[in-house]
């Protein structure tokens, strides 16, 4: 009730008054605004435009934001390289293991190529020993039928 007792008390002289100091004030802050100082909600001087001041906070929490997730995605990625590295690692493995198994294959089948031409050589060797022996035994029983016929030509004479 006050309030209305003191605007029905206010003269319009008054009036012109209290409209000129707001408009003093307008010019002032337009002034001040212009030369880049700014008044903020709570009336304190600052450089910054109170919307320049909110947009910059804005960025401010979006960086925040962004890095963390920058973050983050550095955190999955190094994961990737490690399991990438881990599986690469693993695949180089079995690779060597798969080309000494190969490589045991060729010698294993090169000692066996090699054994196959000894027994082969053996068994040449052999023939040509059997052969040998069979002219020998031929030989021999020729001798032998020879001395037998000496000794019966031997045994008559006398």
């Amino acid at each position: 009730m006050t309030h209305l007792l003191l605007a029905a008390t206010v003269t319009p002289s008054e009036q012109n008054l209290s409209r000129e100091a707001g408009r003093e004030t307008a010019m002032a802050k337009d002034i001040l605004g212009e030369a880049g100082l700014h008044f903020d909600e709570l009336n304190k001087l600052r450089v910054l435009d109170p919307e320049v001041t909110q947009q910059t906070i804005e960025l401010k929490e979006e960086c925040k934001d962004f890095v963390d997730k920058i973050g983050q995605f550095q955190k999955i990625v190094g994961g990737l390289i490690e399991l990438v590295d881990q599986l690469a690692k693993e695949a180089e493995n079995e690779k060597m293991k798969a080309i000494g198994a190969r490589n045991l294959l060729k010698s294993i089948a090169k000692q066996r190529e090699a054994q196959q031409q000894q027994l082969q050589a053996l068994i040449a060797e052999k023939k040509m020993q059997l052969e040998r022996y069979r002219v020998e035994y031929e030989a021999l029983c020729k001798v032998e039928a020879e001395q037998n016929e000496f000794i019966d030509q031997f045994i008559f004479q006398k």
